[in-house]
Formats: C-alpha cells, structure tokens, sequence
C-alpha cells in the first residue's frame, strides 16, 4: 500500500469535531476534505475530535497529536470549557499554549482558531469574556479565525440532533462551509 505524503490538515478539537451521533463521513471534517478533494488541493484531513475533550485535554495530547509534521493545524476547543463555566482566562492560557506550541514545530504549521460561544446561562460578563479570547487569540498568534464555528447552526432545531448541541448531518455541511470559506484560502 503506497505511503499518503499528502501535507496533512490537523483538526483539533471536542465532539463537535468527531461529529458526535454521526457516521465519520458526515462529520465537518470528511466534508472539507471532500472540498479540498474537488477543489483539486494536495492535503489529507485528519480528525482527532474528542467527545468531551477540554482545552486543557487538546493541550496535553498536543505533542502526540504534532509527532509528523502538519501544514495546517486547524483549532476547535473550548465549547466544552464554556459548558462546565470554567474560567476563560483559564480557556485562554490553554488555546494560546496550544497555538505556542505549534508556531514552534519546524516547519510551524498554519493556524486556523474557530472560535465558540459560551451559553447564556453563566451570564453577560463571562459570554463577553469568553467571546472575547479567540479573536485576541488569533492575532496574537496569526492564525486565521473562524468567526464562530457553529453561525448559521446554532440555536436552529432543523440543524441540531435531539440534545440541541450537536449538529446533525445537515448542520455539519454548514459547518464545513464556516471552516472552509477560511481554510479555503490558506490551502
């Protein structure tokens, strides 16, 4: 069988990533590679979404998850952070780990951050606070950011699977249009 030496898309991320209570292959991130595939780019996606997964978890498999090398390392952390009402400024220090730490791989892959929303019920100031991070985030680092990885999903019945915060096969292609109007062209 023929080594794939495509430049590998890294995703990063929680359940929202592994495209929970869903087939793989309907998860945003085979969408995006069915969009770099059509597109007729050179790079091979590799999901390593985690149900459950935090900040702090997307940080300590980082070294693992970098081990050969990754032309775009694509972010998608702290949905869960915001559900457990952790402090932001504790989401914050994690995200801009993660992204130190790739910038100092050789070569240092690109960086996309999606950014999520917190739930209303922790209140305005720590919506406002952990709105805040990610595009504060992105600058400081240089990634590109997606400005909010769930637009157009959340919060829409039709788009969500039964628990209201998971996106159904229909709420993953809006998805991978949020990443990919992005990701598109860093590619």
């Amino acid at each position: 069988m023929p080594i794939d030496d495509r430049p590998v898309v890294l995703f990063v991320g929680t359940s929202l990533t592994a495209g929970f209570g869903l087939d793989p292959s309907e998860a945003f991130p085979a969408l995006v590679q069915q969009k770099i595939d059509a597109a007729g780019l050179r790079y091979r996606v590799v999901n390593a979404g985690v149900s459950g997964e935090t900040s702090a978890g997307a940080l300590r498999r980082l070294d693992w998850l970098l081990r050969e090398p990754v032309a775009v390392l694509v972010v998608e952390t702290g949905a869960n952070d915001g559900l457990r009402g952790q402090d932001p400024d504790a989401t914050r220090a994690n995200v801009q780990a993660i992204l130190e730490a790739a910038g100092r791989r050789q070569p240092p892959p690109r960086l996309v951050l999606a950014a999520m929303e917190a739930p209303p019920n922790y209140g305005e100031d720590y919506r406002r606070r952990f709105r805040a991070l990610y595009p504060e985030l992105a600058k400081a680092s240089g990634a590109t950011l997606v400005p909010f990885l769930l637009d157009g999903v959340a919060g829409d019945p039709k788009l969500n699977q039964p628990d209201g915060i998971h996106p159904t096969a229909e709420g993953e292609r809006r998805v991978a249009e949020n990443v990919w109007r992005v990701l598109r062209p860093i590619l």
